[in-house]
């Protein structure tokens, strides 16, 4: 037996007979969870006829509730799904456990000015959610929440099993499990690459960051040892990703990125922007105000603001008091502990650069608070590096703000470009460089002011739009899932 099997052989033939086996016990598990639940779930909703064609269409997205830009995209979606296709039961997979259906609809109503039909939407709560906390895992993060998602992916597929799988948070691993597993198609939005070349070059060249300590960025040896980490998550992400049947992205950059890991042909469409009601804001009238709208995630980089912010003030000391006050306003959501320590952190900052009396926070501020600060500020800052899009610029411009955005990613590549070879607003990329574009803004005359506003505000709604969002996303459901519009 030997001369046909080396030892080595035999023991990976073993090993694969043993998966094999353990896959297939899933697997007819995961059918019976299917059948059951899925039959429990069409009893609950209404008529024979309704339940023989209903298609469901699942939204993993365990933080629904945040109230950022990747919700806008969510809840325009499935408003676009409910306004097309009368067969289709959009349900929702949420960790959003201390809130009802009804509570999540009415914030998407006040957040967002977007009305969803209650009858054809639905919640699958999980408890699980802890699994893809960023805190849980103080070390090897990525791989961590990656591997957290399958979990969660699991509770969510087992309680109630789709016909499609849409993923619009970006949990590739999840992909592998739907598809090969609970027998889901699977779609991707993906706002971002887990795993980019950007930040293996970060490493690569030991610079501090979000994601790199300045522990390891000093030390060659850590350094070499983070590389290997990341080269190695991307091969299994890369894996992952390629599970899914349709791949959309939000970005030029992002579709660089996911085309290289995945190996597909991403479509870009453009997250949905309120540019309608936005481009209706006076453009004169403003105050001397920078405004930042954004989660307060680390990767946001609002300590960048606040530094901006206290070198703006050091170059230009009568901005601190008087007619020629600036203030600076952060408008964004805390989504849990982790954004209340880091809000926290953000105030004794401000006490520290003695900005305190320049500086205000807007937490968890509702739609038309957000839209009064929009209707007021003259300039908008945003710092996060290779921001993936950037919803919240593209509202600065539609509401007639000056933005001063970080020089990377979508911003530089989509957004803050030249429309009808004129401005459209700045770039910048460290303390130094905000404050002086910050500057710049605030110094321009009036006439120069109204051209970028101008400008700006054009672009912004010529490429997105919700309309252009939602025109994009409903070609490819045709194309891709044979869904034809309802008649309705």
């Amino acid at each position: 037996m030997f001369t046909l099997f080396t030892q080595s052989n035999l023991i990976l033939l073993i090993l694969g007979l043993i998966l094999f086996v353990i896959y297939g016990s899933i697997k007819r598990k995961a059918s019976f969870y299917a059948v059951k639940n899925r039959k429990e779930f069409l009893d609950s909703i209404g008529s024979d006829a309704m339940k023989n064609s209903l298609l469901i269409l699942g939204f993993f997205h365990p933080y629904c509730n945040a109230g950022g830009g990747g919700e806008r995209v969510l809840w325009t979606a499935i408003h676009t799904i409910q306004e097309n296709y009368s067969h289709i039961m959009c349900v929702v997979y949420t960790g959003d456990t201390d809130v009802s259906k009804e509570e999540i609809l009415e914030k998407v109503k006040t957040r967002f000015s977007i009305e969803l039909n209650p009858d054809s939407i639905a919640f699958v709560f999980l408890n699980n959610r802890n699994w893809v906390e960023d805190s849980r895992y103080p070390r090897f993060t990525l791989l961590g929440q990656s591997l957290g998602s399958i979990v969660l992916g699991f509770e969510a597929l087992k309680k109630l099993t789709p016909d499609i799988y849409f993923d619009t948070m970006g949990y590739a691993f999840t992909y592998p499990l739907a598809k090969k597993i609970f027998g889901c198609r699977v779609a991707a939005y993906v706002h971002y690459p887990t795993i980019s070349s950007d930040m293996l070059n970060k490493v690569q060249e030991r610079r501090p960051g979000f994601n790199n300590d300045n522990l390891i960025a000093q030390s060659r040896v850590f350094s070499t040892g983070k590389i290997w980490y990341y080269k190695i998550f991307a091969y299994l992400y890369s894996l992952a990703g390629s599970f899914a049947e349709i791949v959309m992205v939000n970005s030029t950059w992002t579709k660089g990125h996911i085309d290289q890991l995945w190996g597909v042909n991403s479509t870009i469409v453009y997250p949905p922007c309120d540019t309608t009601s936005l481009s209706k804001l006076p453009l004169d009238g403003r105050q001397r105000v920078i405004v930042s709208v954004a989660q307060f995630r680390p990767e946001k980089d609002h300590l960048l603001q606040l530094h901006s912010l206290h070198r703006l003030l050091l170059n230009h000391p009568n901005f601190r008091e008087g007619r020629e006050k600036v203030e600076l306003v952060l408008v964004g959501s805390s989504r849990n502990e982790s954004d209340d320590i880091r809000v926290a952190k953000l105030r004794e900052k401000c006490k520290e650069l003695d900005i305190v009396d320049n500086v205000k926070f807007e937490i968890n501020a509702s739609f038309q608070v957000l839209v009064d600060w929009l209707s007021k500020a003259k300039v908008g800052i945003h710092t996060m590096w290779n921001e993936h899009f950037g919803i919240g610029v593209v509202e600065y411009m539609a509401a007639g703000i000056i933005t001063v955005a970080h020089n990377s990613g979508g911003p530089k590549m989509d957004i803050v470009i030249s429309h009808n070879g004129q401005r459209t607003g700045f770039l910048a990329n460290d303390s130094e460089t905000f404050a002086s574009e910050l500057s710049k803004a605030f110094s321009l005359s009036d006439a120069e002011s109204r051209n970028i506003q101008i400008n700006a505000r054009e672009h912004a709604v010529i490429h997105f739009s919700e309309h252009v969002f939602q025109d994009a996303i409903l070609k490819l459901f045709e194309s891709i899932f044979g869904l034809n519009k309802s008649n309705s």
